[in-house]
């Protein structure tokens, strides 16, 4: 058997609206290639968790006292395997025929009543005989969790638990499907969205309005002050042109360094200002998370960059003491958005801390009190844009992100300027997130963008003939 695995312009409520929920989840879909479904968790201390927990609590001592019942009332019993029986058959492959029979004939509902009727329903038997098809049809990550249930002798708890490993194995059913039609679901996605897109243009010419002063400012910055992502091993260098040297920029202008430059501008998009690209309206939370995991990163890697120059090598050369400051960090800064000085402030004394007990534990000599004034001080200012270690780490990222667009994210990863590499693995993630987001996007409205830059960059300037859309 095989093992399973506002006036004129649309907002963006009405967006939403337009786009049905099956488009929402295959967008999800296409632009995550990982994109995997996960059974949702509720708090026990929710509301909602206590009720679920009570109910369900209620249902399983409603079991035992059936099963230990005088003769024994097996309905609840039966209509547990009745439900486990179509779980099953809903794990099975269409080929798998053979199991297909046996779990019918196995669990067959007219014979189960039967045998209930008289009191000979062997649950703890069928329980046992579940767990052994749980064995051969669950995926190799839930060998463990079926592996457990089998030392389980109670009826009611081996129940309990063979429903919560199933619920489980459901879960990677649908992950296994969602990867098998990933390439259809994305190529509906596009389609789906780039109709539905059409059919709004078609009411309201004036829908791309915003789209086309969103791209024009991409131009005119990309003129102005062209950060170019180097393709040679001299990329550490992040000095940008001088004004002269910007305002007579040779450089012709290519259609998709316009639209790359438009999605970085995204990231530092006026939370104030209405037109956002109507392109882009169904991605503009997704972008929001971008955008404070962007900021979170800066804040992280200034840190990092200030502690090490007060640590020395000796203890940023340890890979854990290096972990243990990001995560310090990054929890604390959960909170930065709503009380911005006191996270920063909580930063900087844990921060100096570390570093001062474990330069002692290492027998090193520990941060005087100056440099420990000195070190909580820069830490403090980091969270100020106008910081040079902020303003510098900020601007490297945005590089690399760029890059990212244009060289994709592994070859953008192996030259990285100075401070980001001690956050190289969440510079990944955030670039490939953004990666995934501009791309799909891209195929997606590709043929408008390509309208709208022929009208800003004339044929002597591009350096491409249309934004590419596959």
């Amino acid at each position: 058997a095989t093992r399973g695995v506002g006036g004129g312009v649309l907002s963006v409520t009405g967006l939403t609206k337009t786009v049905n929920e099956v488009s929402k989840l295959s967008n999800k879909i296409g632009m995550n290639c990982d994109y995997y479904m996960e059974e949702k968790v509720l708090p026990p201390s929710s509301l909602e968790g206590k009720v679920k927990e009570t109910v369900h609590n209620a249902f399983w001592d409603h079991l035992k006292e059936q099963l230990s019942a005088t003769p024994p009332d097996f309905s609840c019993a039966l209509e547990l395997l009745k439900e486990i029986k179509e779980i099953l058959l809903s794990l099975l492959l269409p080929r798998q025929n053979r199991l297909r029979t046996e779990i019918e004939e196995a669990l067959d509902t007219d014979l189960l009543k039967q045998e209930a009727e008289h009191g000979a329903l062997k649950v703890l038997y069928l329980s046992k005989y579940v767990l052994n098809m749980m064995a051969l049809l669950c995926a190799p990550v839930r060998d463990e969790a079926v592996q457990k249930l089998e030392n389980i002798t109670d009826p009611v708890w081996l129940l309990r638990g063979i429903f919560q490993v199933l619920g489980l194995m459901k879960m990677d059913m649908v992950n296994y499907t969602i990867q098998s039609l990933q390439p259809h679901l994305q190529e509906h996605s596009i389609q789906y969205e780039r109709a539905k897109f059409q059919e709004l243009l078609n009411k309201q010419p004036s829908l791309l309005n915003h789209t086309t002063k969103w791209l024009t400012q991409a131009a005119a910055d990309l003129t102005m002050s062209p950060l170019t992502c180097p393709d040679t091993s001299d990329s550490s260098s992040l000095a940008g042109p001088s004004p002269n040297e910007a305002t007579n920029n040779s450089e012709p202008l290519s259609p998709t360094m316009v639209l790359c430059q438009g999605f970085l501008n995204l990231l530092l998009w006026d939370p104030e200002n209405e037109e956002f690209p109507e392109t882009l309206l169904m991605d503009r939370t997704r972008l929001q998370e971008l955008k404070s995991q962007l900021h979170q990163l800066t804040i992280m890697a200034s840190v990092l960059l200030v502690a090490s120059s007060f640590s020395g090598s000796v203890l940023f050369g340890s890979p854990q003491f290096v972990d243990k400051l990001k995560r310090i960090t990054k929890s604390l800064l959960e909170d930065f958005h709503s009380r911005p000085e006191e996270a920063i402030l909580t930063v900087s004394e844990q921060v100096s801390q570390e570093i001062h007990q474990s330069l002692k534990n290492m027998g090193l000599v520990a941060l005087s009190s100056d440099n420990t004034a000195s070190l909580m001080g820069q830490l403090q200012n980091i969270a100020k844009k106008e910081n040079c270690v902020h303003s510098v780490i900020d601007q490297r990222i945005r590089l690399f992100l760029k890059c990212c667009l244009v060289l994709g994210v592994q070859r953008s990863l192996l030259d990285l300027p100075g401070g980001l590499t001690l956050i190289e693995a969440e510079l990944a993630e955030l670039g490939q997130k953004f990666v995934n987001l501009t791309h799909h996007n891209q195929q997606v409205f590709g043929p408008y963008y390509t309208e709208i830059l022929e009208t800003l960059i004339s044929p002597a300037q591009a350096l491409e003939t249309k934004v590419e859309s596959v």
